[in-house]
């Protein structure tokens, strides 16, 4: 669960103290533009408790409530994927210590805040396994060496990553591969291990991995089952699945998938397709159902998939390489096409100007096939592009995003070592495209339960004024925004859920303070409505 529900009762002459509040926040100087924005919000079940504030002098009741025109928040999606499988990131090694597991991911987390990123997209089912407590699969190889031994002490690694992400004002994605049983750097498989209790559906490739039968159906329950229990149970963000569908045919050393029985079985059973649209079919129906059963239990919680970067050779006209469609029978063009995603980042790892595989010709092709207008956000290869100045390339790629994507632009960067392995990746992204927080483009599609306007209080305190707010539905709130007015110039600042107050300078640089405002935001990015108060 999120931080505990907040529970704040305000009385007349009584405005919040809060001094130890956590603050998260990037001041942005902006000229007044017309505020579009709409009162909406979710049906977060969240809760959360905090101090009581203190009463303290109050502002005269002159300085009242007031209409103005707020400036719009810019709105990316900024994440890096951050994977357990073979330690490529964390934890990177099988043989930490839980404080040494903690350290890591704080650390990571707190790269990502410092440097303006809003999303973390974390690997907890490399294959089969659980870097959470499950009853369903083992505890993973990777976490703690063997498959099936929880961590000592033991501690639910996923309830921590969620609890610090949200903490930093980061969303939290967890990021599942459907369909591996084993890898093969996972160790032994033993009796615990999901490539052993569930064997006769479980297909051992010629390169040792397993790899579980897409076409069968109790496959399909097993994984279902398994999201249905992480999006009840724990409160994350979004559920996020990668490219890995059929497995790829270097992992059967070219040699065709292993399914006899079950093609068998359809024909038997008067199926009619094609083998290759016979498979399609399975994961079509399967990605279908994962999007409609993650909505039904929790209709806030995202559903997102990367796909490999190219459909089919020849879309658009000069691509070539891999067709996922032949050879992982993933139509992911479908997928997208159907609007059974919330977001939709294909894995773009090219060059900008890579003759057979056009970083920009690839983007502007998946954006004409986005017909229900999901959220589009490429993933980036910031770790391993091959190119002589990868920052520049880096940033440049997120440039041509923008410029192609509007205002619903984003990326993920893979992955999270590529941030911090070049040293000059972070300061070339900080001072440049993520120099200035942006919240996570809303989700108009997904109906939500408004948010209530919030309430502010003002009062005099020495050089600043103590401003606080609170609201009757926080457990929908996410984040809050934070107006300063300057000399009839707006500013403003993303702050986290548990920044409930702020001591805000009467002059800044020479500037008198005019007014403050707040609003919340929720889950899904929809905003309130705002209250603001002017200052004298």
């Amino acid at each position: 669960m999120r931080m505990n529900i907040i529970k704040l009762t305000v009385f007349a002459g009584i405005f919040a103290s809060c001094a130890s509040c956590s603050v998260q926040s990037n001041t942005v100087k902006s000229t007044p533009t017309k505020n579009t924005a709409k009162p909406n919000g979710n049906t977060s079940k969240t809760k959360e408790t905090v101090t009581a504030p203190k009463p303290v002098t109050a502002i005269p009741p002159a300085e009242e409530n007031f209409r103005t025109t707020l400036p719009e928040v810019k709105r990316e999606f900024r994440a890096a994927w951050i994977a357990s499988v073979a330690n490529i990131n964390w934890p990177s090694r099988n043989n930490l210590t839980v404080d040494q597991q903690k350290a890591e991911a704080i650390s990571m987390l707190d790269m990502l805040k410092d440097n303006n990123f809003n999303a973390a997209i974390f690997q907890i089912r490399p294959s089969a396994d659980a870097l959470y407590t499950s009853n369903i699969e083992p505890w993973s190889y990777f976490l703690t060496g063997q498959t099936g031994t929880a961590p000592y002490p033991n501690y639910d690694p996923l309830q921590f990553w969620i609890e610090e992400a949200h903490k930093r004002g980061l969303e939290l994605h967890v990021w599942l591969n459907p369909y591996r049983a084993h890898h093969s750097n996972g160790g032994v498989v033993n009796s615990l291990s999901m490539a052993s209790k569930l064997s006769d559906i479980v297909i051992k490739l010629k390169n040792g991995m397993y790899w579980f039968d897409p076409a069968n159906p109790k496959t399909q329950g097993h994984v279902s089952n398994v999201v249905k229990d992480i999006v009840k149970r724990y409160d994350i963000d979004a559920v996020h699945f990668d490219d890995y569908f059929y497995p790829y045919a270097t992992y059967n050393r070219g040699a065709d998938f292993p399914d006899n029985a079950s093609w068998n079985e359809y024909l038997r059973n008067g199926g009619t397709l094609s083998r290759p649209d016979w498979r399609r079919d399975n994961v079509n129906r399967f990605v279908e159902r994962i999007y409609k059963e993650i909505h039904a239990e929790k209709n806030y919680v995202k559903f997102g998939i990367s796909p490999f970067g190219i459909w089919k050779p020849g879309y658009p006209a000069g691509i070539v390489g891999s067709s996922q469609y032949d050879e992982l029978y993933a139509d992911a063009k479908l997928w997208l096409n159907k609007g059974w995603v919330d977001y939709f980042s294909p894995q773009l790892y090219w060059p900008i100007d890579s003759k057979g595989q056009s970083f920009e010709a690839l983007l502007n092709w998946w954006k004409s096939e986005n017909t229900m207008n999901r959220h589009l956000w490429p993933g980036l290869n910031t770790v391993e592009i091959k190119v002589s100045d990868r920052p520049t390339e880096i940033k440049n790629q997120i440039d041509i995003s923008r410029q192609i994507l509007k205002n619903d632009a984003g990326e993920i960067h893979w992955s999270i070592a590529g941030l911090t392995k070049n040293p000059n990746m972070l300061p070339v992204l900080k001072n440049g495209p993520y120099k200035d927080k942006a919240l996570v483009p809303k989700t108009p599609w997904i109906k939500s339960v408004p948010l209530q306007t919030p309430t502010i209080f003002v009062a005099d305190n020495g050089n600043a004024v103590k401003t606080s707010w609170s609201i009757k539905n926080i457990g929908q709130v996410f984040q809050w925004i934070l107006f300063t007015q300057y000399n009839g110039a707006w500013e403003t600042e993303i702050l986290t859920l548990d920044t409930l107050s702020r001591d805000i300078p009467k002059n800044k640089d020479g500037r008198k303070l005019n007014a403050v405002a707040i609003k919340a935001v929720d889950r899904l990015g929809n905003e309130s409505d705002y209250t603001a108060r002017k200052v004298k």
